[in-house]
């Protein structure tokens, strides 16, 4: 894929990366905020479809133009995107323009006959949420019953013969025991486990400070992914951990606005599917002419792909490996962009938010069902069930 006019055209790939390229290599496209769960720490506070979301057209002319930019898959999440009913319907029409899809799932559709529809097709990819290796675990973050729906979905999928579904865990203060089992459920159902970080985005942020593992845990992790990364899956969730020793697999950079952005359901475009909050929103594709405008001409995409200021972190022996940490995680705990991330492994981060004045960013727009208020959360955490009347409130109803 090539760079923009003005990229470097030599030197480290990661520089190539920073000041942005053409189209991007990891684009996140939430279909719809509609959702049977109400997990606590989802990041796009999804619950209620939003009744702008784009019509099944706008959806394919954005499909059209992914094909034109050569963006060659798009990681389709929500909200629970299998509760649009055109969602088979925009699939088929991704993988018929050479737009292949990987989708995230709490598994709520992947039936027997769904399962062997997708083990059919070589254009599509599958992910299954889990946040606990045990019922206990998962379901006090993501909902009652949710664990035994997540390993149906992956059982039907390796029943029907599906190869390598993915089995996606958001790395949790109450989990990171459990990574062996994880690890365990992914190889039974010939699944590869993908680890996440928890963000403080969304609802995230009401139970971040609750949920986010200790520094001791993030040792923990950075030591087992060390041992067993080559077989894990982590994108760029886990860069700031590479301040332990040598960089970990993935992309080590915070890549928003420059090989990485989110479309969201109304079809505003944001740098990071971690940052959806108006002060990282680059346009709109329906008021501005479009996906590929927003990407080229964005001025946040513009500011976003200049050479990164580090602040006092560029002082630290390990910036090279960390790169300064999430930017995400950094604006919604209320630190500066160039300050270091609120779990640096060097303990920077904790100084930096026990300083008084910080101000916690609060997303525009909550889409969940419940109205959530901020508090303490611990094991077993309660989880609100959707409301009795359906009407738009629940999108299986």
């Amino acid at each position: 894929m090539p760079a923009p006019t003005g990229a470097p055209q030599g030197g480290r790939l990661i520089d190539r990366f920073e000041s942005g390229l053409a189209a991007p290599i990891c684009l996140t496209w939430e279909l719809t905020y509609a959702c049977n769960l109400s997990c606590v720490h989802c990041l796009s506070s999804s619950g209620r479809r939003d009744p702008d979301e784009l019509s099944t057209e706008q959806c394919k002319a954005l499909i059209d133009e992914f094909e034109r930019m050569q963006i060659f898959y798009v990681n389709i999440g929500g909200g629970e995107p299998t509760v649009r009913p055109d969602f088979w319907e925009l699939v088929d029409y991704a993988t018929a323009h050479h737009v292949g899809v990987k989708f995230s799932t709490n598994g709520v559709r992947i039936n027997e006959q769904v399962a062997a529809r997708l083990a059919a097709s070589d254009y599509v990819d599958v992910q299954i949420s889990l946040d606990g290796a045990d019922a206990a675990v998962n379901d006090a973050v993501r909902g009652p019953g949710s664990y035994d729906t997540a390993i149906k979905a992956l059982s039907n999928l390796a029943a029907a013969g599906f190869k390598d579904a993915k089995l996606s865990v958001v790395a949790t203060r109450h989990n990171i025991s459990q990574l062996d089992e994880f690890k365990a459920i992914a190889d039974r159902y010939g699944a590869t486990l993908r680890l996440t970080r928890l963000r403080p985005s969304g609802r995230g942020a009401d139970v971040w400070d609750e949920l986010h593992p200790l520094p001791e845990q993030q040792r923990e992790l950075y030591d087992w992914l060390v041992r067993n990364g080559d077989g894990v899956l982590t994108g760029d969730s886990f860069f700031h951990l590479s301040a332990f020793g040598s960089a970990l697999p993935g992309l080590n950079m915070c890549g928003a606005g420059r090989v990485v952005c989110l479309v969201d359901p109304v079809g505003d475009v944001y740098a990071c599917p971690f940052a959806i909050h108006d002060r990282f929103k680059a346009g709109n594709i329906v008021t501005e002419g479009g996906f590929d405008a927003v990407w080229t001409n964005s001025a946040l995409f513009a500011e976003l792909r200049e050479p990164v200021d580090g602040g006092a972190c560029t002082k630290c022996a390990h910036y090279d490996a960390c790169r300064g940490g999430c930017m995400a995680a950094k604006f919604f705990t209320g630190l500066p962009a160039n300050g270091p991330d609120p779990e640096c492994v060097q303990g920077y981060g904790e100084a930096a938010l026990s300083l008084p004045g910080r101000t916690i960013p609060r997303p525009a727009v909550d889409h969940s069902r419940p109205v959530r208020t901020r508090g303490r959360v611990s094991l077993p955490l309660t989880v609100k069930r959707p409301p009795a009347k359906a009407c738009n409130e629940s999108p299986l109803g």
